[in-house]
């Protein structure tokens, strides 16, 4: 049938080149139409083939993923889904190679090498499809080309925030977020957290990554950690995150609660205890992904009297989430994926530096009257007489 979806699988195990195509062969819409043990053969075959979609590992002799990625994008750029090892080095190498243009990942199961894949199933299946829906879509362009620039980040007095900006985001995230972020400074005023759907062991490594790259301070969220102007907490994978108020400062909270919409971590957990802990001084923010979590969170941070905004469905990798909100009448604004950084930072990135601004004009003034004053004390009393 020429409506399926044509795959290459290129793995360097003999193994998963049987057992990725025997997943495969159980949706109907997706046909494999060959495999590949490295790099270079792959490259061969996607000539021959003319695929859809491939699947890539990234751990390969010859020609190892990365470099496979590369020359994929620049002969003739088509949908990759990454199959990386669950390891930190597995994790650090799939960010990168997301910024190269990659659609999206999936992570190995711990016991893929005795050839258990059933967990990731579903999972591998979806992503394919949408990578199909995903071509020829453009991606945000990659804040660093190769290696992450290390910034030494200056050490600040820790204040409250203005505003706590909320974001989901899902398929085509890394890169949208990572494309968000860097153009948002160190001293922005208000204090930013994020679901990212993604498998538990990769949110460390993806929020390292961000860090390197931002001028913000980012982190994987910890339970207890300070709402801060300045700083963005990236929600753990298989937790769930939400935002308490209490007499030390505002803080984040992690639950282990059940997966809310199919996810956990989701967004809707968080959007909705933004809404009922800050209602005016919340910003939800709904960008790129898969299914509707975070619409109707978004819709509740609407109602408490905060600001809602959804990425614009043409900038988004897979325009799911924000569409259900914009179609629910959820989001106060639809803002394409290269304005949103420059909208946040316009609206709630000058409220504390102006209020800064006026105080110090205020002393300014204050000392001038008062040395003016002194000066005129001080100054002897004239004995010419007219």
């Amino acid at each position: 049938m020429s409506d399926r979806i044509r795959v290459l699988v290129v793995d360097d195990s003999a193994l998963m080149r049987k057992l990725i195509p025997a997943i495969l062969a159980r949706d109907p819409s997706i046909e494999v139409v060959g495999t590949a043990m490295d790099g270079a053969f792959a490259l061969k075959k996607m000539e021959e083939l003319h695929p859809d979609v491939v699947t890539l590992d990234l751990e390969m002799p010859r020609m190892d993923g990365m470099e496979t990625l590369r020359m994929i994008m620049r002969r003739a750029p088509m949908p990759v889904v990454l199959f990386s090892t669950h390891s930190k080095e597995g994790a650090y190498a799939t960010f990168k190679a997301l910024t190269l243009g990659a659609i999206d990942f999936v992570a190995k199961p711990l016991e893929a090498a005795a050839g258990h894949l059933e967990s990731i199933a579903d999972q591998l299946i979806d992503k394919i499809k949408v990578a199909k829906r995903a071509a020829g879509r453009k991606l945000p362009p990659a804040v660093v080309s190769d290696e992450p620039i290390h910034q030494k980040k200056k050490s600040k007095t820790p204040l409250p925030p203005n505003r706590i900006i909320a974001i989901g985001i899902s398929t085509g995230g890394p890169n949208a977020l990572q494309y968000v972020l860097s153009q948002i400074p160190a001293d922005f005023p208000a204090n930013i957290l994020v679901v990212q759907h993604m498998p538990e062991g990769f949110t460390e490594m993806f929020a390292k990554r961000l860090d390197e790259c931002c001028p913000l301070e980012i982190q994987e969220a910890k339970s207890g950690d300070l709402l801060l102007a300045g700083r963005a907490l990236i929600c753990p994978g298989n937790r769930h995150l939400m935002v308490r108020r209490m007499p030390r400062g505002d803080m984040a909270v992690l639950s282990d609660g059940p997966p809310v919409n199919g996810h956990r971590p989701s967004a809707d957990v968080l959007f909705h205890s933004v809404a009922q802990q800050f209602g005016l001084t919340a910003v939800g923010l709904l960008m790129t992904g898969m299914g509707e979590d975070g619409a109707e969170g978004l819709g509740a941070i609407k109602a408490s009297g905060g600001m809602t905004i959804a990425q614009s469905e043409d900038t988004c990798v897979v325009s799911g989430m924000p569409r259900a909100a914009i179609t629910k009448g959820y989001a106060h604004k639809v803002i394409p994926l290269d304005g949103l950084g420059s909208f946040l930072v316009h609206h709630y990135g000058g409220e504390r530096a102006a209020s800064e601004r006026f105080e110090k004009h205020d002393k300014s003034e204050k000392q001038d009257k008062n040395e003016k004053l002194d000066k005129k004390e001080r100054s002897p009393v004239s004995s010419h007489r007219t």
